[in-house]
């Protein structure tokens, strides 16, 4: 036996009570109960993914500024670049024409002075970390052993790198590693 739910309207004909205007309350619940469980799931998932984006500290290491004014020509410092020693060096003219000189055919891993000075040929600004084992190279100092070559020696193992930080003698396979850097004024350039 069927039992009549059908209720009359205001202008004579019925209609069920879980079909009014075509909507049932059934689907509404279905769409409530499917938002919370979106925004539950978004709640969920935004720390996770923002947990990933770098922290503060390191986004600040991820760029270093550097005063050229005060680096007279011949002169170079040592400075830090995502924790690992930077060389700066501004070279002299008779460094440049020495690098210059160099035939691409006598060297182990061959660039020229322009391709390791990015259009300011008086700025060499390298990594200062030997490529053989890691040490650190002297020759930006005052008064360090620059080698034969007149750039850069490596005391570990005896690597030894010309005015262009180039690799010319000793165990080390490849140039001392130039960063991404640019000159963001006469006498300021950003590296990385």
């Amino acid at each position: 036996m069927a039992i009549d739910t059908a209720v009359p309207s205001g202008d004579g004909s019925t209609t069920s009570p879980d079909h009014a205007d075509g909507v049932r309350r059934r689907d509404w619940i279905n769409i409530a109960a499917v938002s919370w469980i979106g925004v539950g799931a978004g709640i969920t998932v935004l720390p996770l993914i923002n947990q990933m984006s770098p922290s503060a500290d390191v986004l600040a290491q991820a760029t270093t500024d550097i005063d050229l004014a005060a680096i007279e020509p011949g002169q170079a410092i040592k400075t830090q670049f995502r924790k690992q020693p930077l060389f700066v060096r501004n070279l002299t003219a008779k460094e440049i024409a020495e690098a210059d000189k160099v035939s691409l055919s006598e060297l182990r891993d061959p660039e020229t002075l322009e391709q390791r000075t990015r259009g300011k040929k008086n700025w060499l600004i390298t990594l200062g970390v030997c490529t053989h084992l890691g040490c650190v190279p002297l020759g930006a100092g005052e008064g360090e052993d620059r080698g034969p070559f007149g750039g850069y020696f490596c005391p570990c193992h005896g690597s030894q790198y010309d005015t262009a930080a180039r690799i010319r003698k000793g165990p080390a396979p490849k140039n001392l590693f130039v960063p991404e850097y640019k000159f963001t004024s006469a006498t300021t350039v950003t590296v990385g």
